[in-house]
């Protein structure tokens, strides 16, 4: 019952900090303001921030439980598109002032159609290939016919390619950059969220391993995907899919409360099952440069200033 209740008595209006890695650099944000801070390719950091409105202000039926975590969610992605287009412009060398032209832009429509590829992607890489698998393994071994170990397995292949295709891109020069700047992001919460204040020595001194990570959330929701979907009624491979894909922001919801309670809780269990994803951030964080450190640090503050300049609570969850 602990476990069951615990995460739906969290109070709704608790403040939590947070942020993202971007192309050279750090989207941090507060609960009602946010900046993005990139390391230029002169050297200089480039500064965005704006103001934001939590969802569960704007929709009162978005502040509970589980349907908060799609509110949370809905409002990163369009952030998370917006921080990366910021940081795209701005990483790009500037013309030469004799030639007149402007720093290009990436339009909507290049963002429209990588967002809809990437959907697509995560449909069929993490959906219909996992799934197509088990059900060839189902027509060869019949212990796969039943439920429980069609699940498992389809689960499985699923947190296995997962990882795969984590490991493949961690290769790349350039995710690997991401990556640098995804464990600034994470030593400068960790500061703040400790001291309440960042300098440079304090972030450089914590942890590049965060519990409350998009990657330890993705994790997360692999694996709570695979114990429901063991509750559909489904046994044929159209049916089976479809329940796949309606039960996504349920999984979502749910993923988001557990992620959300483990990096507050201090229980055991909690602390433990939240452990696969810390083990996950090895691959997807690599140890910062001081001047990566010095563009998470200025993304926060930029985003601290602007909500206390607002009124905002500066609250660590």
């Amino acid at each position: 019952m602990r476990l069951v209740l615990l995460p739906y008595l969290q109070g709704p209006e608790e403040i939590l900090v947070g942020g993202q890695a971007v192309i050279e650099g750090v989207m941090m944000r507060a609960p009602h303001s946010f900046a993005v801070a990139v390391r230029q390719p002169t050297g200089s950091i480039a500064l965005m921030q704006d103001v934001l409105e939590r969802p569960s202000e704007k929709h009162r039926w978005l502040k509970y439980p589980v349907l908060r975590g799609l509110g949370t969610l809905g409002q990163a992605l369009v952030l998370g598109i917006r921080a990366l287009r910021y940081s795209a412009e701005q990483a790009v060398e500037s013309p030469a002032p004799a030639t007149g032209k402007k720093k290009p832009e990436l339009s909507n429509w290049v963002l429209a159609l990588n967002l809809v590829f990437s959907l697509g992607f995560f449909i069929f890489f993490y959906k219909f290939v996992p799934l197509y698998l088990t059900t060839q393994l189902k027509g060869h071994y019949p212990v796969v016919e039943n439920s429980f170990i069609f699940n498992l397995v389809d689960g499985t292949i699923r947190i296995v390619l997962f990882l795969a295709f984590l490991i493949v891109i961690a290769q790349w020069k350039e995710i690997q950059r991401v990556f640098e700047y995804h464990g600034a992001e994470h030593k400068v919460v960790w500061a703040f969220e400790k001291n309440g204040r960042v300098d440079l020595a304090s972030a450089r001194a914590c942890s590049r391993f965060h519990p409350r990570c998009g990657t330890s959330f993705l994790l997360v929701v692999l694996v709570i995907a695979m114990v429901l979907y063991m509750f559909l009624p489904f046994h044929s491979f159209a049916g089976r899919f479809a329940g796949r894909l309606l039960l996504l922001p349920l999984i979502a919801g749910v993923s988001y409360e557990f992620i959300r309670f483990a990096a507050k809780s201090q229980g055991r269990l909690w602390r433990w099952a939240s452990q696969p994803g810390l083990w996950l951030q090895r691959i997807t964080t690599r140890e910062p440069s001081d001047g990566q450190l010095e563009t998470a640090i200025q993304a926060l503050d930029a985003a601290m200033a602007l909500e206390k300049s607002r009124g905002g609570e500066l609250i660590v969850a």
